[in-house]
């Protein structure tokens, strides 16, 4: 079957690599008048570690999203249009994240970091969702899968996107009480994708017999 989705997963890299580039947009130099003591520069930039785990964390989400958006479609050979559309707001989302890595990077040492941290929280809810939709319009019918892909491949990466529905649920929720404790539950969750998804195992054996 040839393969119909090389012009998604080109347009989808691109729109990954601008979203990875707006998150280096909002490390600031800090206002410092040259000629000053070296010793408050630095001061002037430990100031600013919120903004420095506001753009690891946000890059590193994007990077293990990234990852996980290409094993999908190196799953999908065929396109229609609701999986474009489904496509479209995982891409649209991932687009948003420089904004409240922005926001907490600014707010997290304020009287406003609940809220900046429940923003962030609920925009990777929004995302999850939206990855738990591109897959159901991929697999529904199954005619836009890789010919051999086996219904246990089919099923892992299916868990691991709706795992991370009540997770990420969870967090946002958390979020209104215990702030540090959702960001915490998101960076676990990023490791837990980033190791899982090595373990699905995307071939069906009985449509490649061993020659041996």
């Amino acid at each position: 079957m040839e393969k119909e989705t090389a012009r998604i997963e080109a347009f989808s890299d691109g729109v990954f690599a601008i979203a990875v580039t707006l998150l280096v947009l909002e490390l600031h130099v800090p206002a410092f008048d040259v000629g000053k003591k070296p010793a408050m520069l630095l001061t002037e930039l430990k100031a600013e570690w919120p903004g420095y785990i506001a753009f690891v964390i946000s890059f590193f989400s994007i990077f293990i999203i990234w990852v996980n958006h290409h094993k999908v479609f190196k799953q999908i050979y065929r396109r229609d249009t609701g999986l474009m559309f489904a496509n479209g707001l995982v891409l649209f989302l991932v687009s948003l994240v420089s904004y409240p890595s922005a926001l907490l990077a600014r707010f997290y040492l304020s009287e406003s970091k609940q809220v900046s941290v429940t923003i962030y929280t609920g925009l990777f809810l929004l995302i999850n969702i939206a990855f738990n939709l591109l897959w159901y319009q991929a697999v529904k019918g199954k005619d836009l899968l890789r010919p051999g892909i086996n219904e246990q491949a089919i099923k892992q990466l299916r868990d691991n996107f709706l795992y991370g529905f009540p997770t990420y649920l969870a967090a946002f929720i958390i979020s209104f009480f215990f702030p540090d404790a959702a960001i915490l539950i998101c960076i676990l969750l990023w490791v837990f994708w980033a190791i899982s998804s090595k373990k699905i195992n995307f071939t069906d054996k009985t449509h490649h017999p061993n020659p041996k």
